[in-house]
């Protein structure tokens, strides 16, 4: 069976930049793809492989959580930022806008409660705030 050309594989693929997690599952489905087939990949698919891991890292990197090294009110200033909720949303953990405020800032620590709920909150484990 004939093996595709890299520029065949292009068109076929068409990768992009990945801005939505439509595109990102439609690249890491045919990524998938390209990883399962092992050393049965032609050097071609090889070669798209690597490109649509790069586009996928990219993604990863723009819609990944902080560094490790990032401090709990980085976290939660970072979540809140991606999550499309607003400080008010946080009254509920926090009680009042005051105390949300300054864990924003990073000057009230995040007790363990409410690291609980900021976890439901965010479907993150509630450690990250700890």
């Amino acid at each position: 069976m004939p093996t595709a050309t890299y520029e065949e594989l292009l068109i076929e693929t068409l990768p992009q930049a990945i801005r939505t997690e439509a595109q990102y599952r439609q690249i890491a489905r045919r990524f998938g793809d390209l990883v399962g087939k092992g050393r049965a990949r032609s050097a071609e698919e090889t070669k798209l492989l690597r490109l649509l891991a790069l586009l996928v890292e990219d993604y990863d990197r723009r819609h990944a959580l902080p560094p490790d090294s990032s401090t709990p009110a980085e976290k939660l200033q970072f979540l809140l930022e991606h999550s499309g909720k607003t400080a008010t949303d946080l009254q509920a953990v926090f009680g009042q806008r005051s105390h949300v405020h300054e864990a924003l800032r990073g000057k009230r620590s995040i007790s363990a409660p409410q690291a609980r709920k900021l976890g439901q909150l965010f479907r993150v484990s509630p450690g990250l705030f700890l």
